[in-house]
């Protein structure tokens, strides 16, 4: 059996930004449903896109919502968690727009047209992980190696 281990805030960043893929968490009137995102990580902030029909758009914009990403090995029986907690705002500042686009576009793989972009504040940012600690090189962290945002050449634009 493994040892359960909290992450510490840096290397939770670090495995944010390693990723592309997770799950939103957001609650509607019939219950709470937990969609799949393809992501950025954009100056601190998770940021996403959809289409604005969607149950994410309807009542997961300007909403409390959950957020995570993992790696989980069955055979194993290891793997890591980091959970990001916070609001959504909708993006709706082109310079901001033009901004997410030039770090990293969280580009959709469904087809269809998703072009409101959410925007998720951290505010509260937790990790575990069970087993081996995740392999530094296969993750981009490790002692030392400090996550930071990258802003444009003269900062956000907002």
């Amino acid at each position: 059996m493994g040892v359960l281990v909290e992450l510490s805030p840096s290397e939770c960043r670090a495995l944010l930004a390693d990723r592309s893929v997770g799950r939103v968490a957001v609650v509607a009137p019939d219950g709470p449903h937990v969609v799949p995102v393809n992501f950025a990580l954009v100056d601190e902030a998770v940021v996403f896109r959809t289409h604005p029909t969607t149950v994410l758009a309807t009542y997961g914009r300007d909403a409390a919502v959950a957020f995570e990403v993992d790696e989980l090995h069955d055979r194993s029986r290891t793997g890591w968690s980091v959970q990001v907690r916070g609001r959504t705002s909708v993006v709706v500042d082109s310079r901001l727009i033009a901004h997410i686009r030039r770090i990293w576009d969280p580009a959709p793989w469904a087809d269809g047209t998703r072009n409101l972009y959410l925007r998720l504040e951290v505010a509260q940012l937790s990790g575990r992980q069970v087993g081996e600690r995740p392999d530094p090189g296969e993750h981009g962290f490790g002692p030392g190696v400090q996550w930071s945002p990258a802003p444009g050449p003269n900062g956000p634009p907002w």
